[in-house]
């Protein structure tokens, strides 16, 4: 297999989480975070300059950790993974990739928690890979129809003050963006080639909003647990897509929080934690021992 160098950039000074990195492929090196023991769970994170796995789920996976296996990847085309040379973006290229992730690290099934993007992957991966899936929880589903917030994501500008003002879209409580997280933002969309996929990876996410929208006769034939979150506050991706995700999947309840934004793992953190943990343990989801 071709020889892929682990990038020195790191990100477990400011956020305490450990750094590790699997080969999914040749010439592909995926980085992740793994807490715990027990029934794997896949964090999937959303879209957005500057997004890690440890920029969306800093504040979850030590509690959820207490409760399940909790890995969390940085999708090919984000963060500290390395894409092979040719790599492709989009809606089921991101899907295939946990296939390798899983298949990497042994896993046969998985939880899905995924948010915004990483919640449309995570219906992506129910519709191609049903045999592969425990159940999802997602936050502020992607794919959605295009609002003004999303319309600005498209053309993103790399600088500390336009990553500040999209963080700020995601969140009702502004002084949770912090100056510490808009640097690391911006450092991480520096790292290594990101800026340059940047454009790619946004391009390929627009894209699919189109010409690959989540099946939605598929999906209404679900039999997996299914929890939807959404921040009544959203003005990113506007909790309508959650009640039409409620009405097309069987299986799917739902949980909606006041006073919160896009960012519900990050902006209502404590409260998110227990109704995620409380609702994984309902379905069979433990510890190892």
């Amino acid at each position: 297999m071709t020889s892929v160098d682990v990038p020195d950039y790191t990100t477990e000074a400011f956020f305490g989480l450990e750094d590790k990195w699997l080969r999914t492929a040749d010439g592909e090196l995926t980085h992740y975070h793994e807490l715990g023991s027990g029934t794997p769970v896949l964090f999937l994170h959303g879209s957005g300059t500057g997004v890690t796995a440890a920029a969306n789920w800093w504040l979850n996976l030590p509690e959820l950790s207490r409760q399940a296996r909790c890995i969390a990847i940085d999708s090919i085309g984000y963060g500290q993974t390395i894409a092979a040379p040719e790599t492709r973006y989009g809606i089921r290229e991101w899907a295939e990739h946990l296939v390798r992730v899983l298949d990497a690290l042994g896993i046969e099934k998985t939880w899905l928690i995924g948010n915004s993007l990483g919640g449309w992957v995570a219906f992506q991966f129910a519709i191609d890979h049903p045999e592969r899936l425990l159940g999802v929880v997602s936050m502020g589903t992607g794919g959605a129809k295009l609002t003004k917030a999303l319309h600005s994501h498209a053309k993103p500008e790399l600088s500390e003050a336009g990553i500040r003002r999209t963080l700020e879209q995601f969140v009702v409580d502004k002084s949770l963006i912090t100056d510490e997280l808009v640097t690391l933002r911006y450092r991480a969309a520096l790292n290594d080639s990101a800026s340059d996929r940047l454009a790619e990876v946004i391009a390929a996410r627009d894209r699919d909003r189109d010409a690959l929208p989540l099946n939605f006769d598929v999906l209404s034939r679900l039999e997996i647990p299914v929890l939807l979150i959404h921040g009544l506050q959203d003005v990113v991706i506007p909790p309508s897509r959650t009640y039409e995700l409620l009405d097309t999947i069987p299986t799917a309840d739902a949980h909606l929080f006041h006073r919160c934004g896009h960012w519900s793992q990050v902006e209502r953190a404590t409260d998110f934690n227990a109704v995620v943990c409380q609702y994984l343990k309902a379905h069979g989801v433990t510890p190892g021992t």
